[in-house]
């Protein structure tokens, strides 16, 4: 059995998907009622599953007429994808922010399973034995390096 979480995620993104825009809006106030959970269950919902790298963005406004809008970001084409990830991953970037940049990039057709997995491989916790916040800036720069090459890559073939 999913959890509520998973519930409410399968929900809005197949509102989204039958939605002949890339937007929904919602009132939190009212899927809280509809799944008979408090409204922080809906935030956490909102904040973990509908993240930048995953290819969403969220706007909310708080009150009365408060809505949260859930926009389903889609590049015109892999470049730009690539170009938008590798702006993502400046700096430093979690483990989980870099699984869900990997996952997307799978999804939208971008990687091959093999690819992913070279990927996913390399950026684990467990092979970057580095202490924090070195290890997130480390993982930054190899994902960098790899969303390049695959952007080249892509711009060769």
């Amino acid at each position: 059995m999913r959890n509520i979480s998973d519930v409410i995620e399968h929900y809005l993104k197949h509102i989204i998907e039958s939605s002949n825009e890339e937007l929904i809006e919602v009132k939190r106030s009212e899927l809280a009622e509809q799944f008979d959970c408090v409204p922080s269950q809906i935030n956490y919902v909102i904040r973990t599953r509908f993240t930048v790298e995953k290819g969403y963005m969220v706007e909310s406004k708080r009150g009365g007429g408060g809505y949260i809008r859930i926009i389903k970001v889609t590049p015109d084409n892999h470049l730009d994808l690539y170009d938008q990830l590798i702006e993502l991953t400046s700096g430093q970037i979690s483990q989980t922010a870099a699984l869900n940049i990997i996952e997307r990039l799978y999804n939208e057709e971008a990687l091959t399973k093999r690819e992913a997995n070279l990927m996913q491989s390399v950026i684990d916790r467990e092979v970057l034995n580095v202490k924090l916040p070195y290890r997130d800036v480390l993982r930054a720069e190899i994902m960098k390096a790899m969303l390049t090459t695959l952007k080249y890559k892509e711009m060769n073939e």
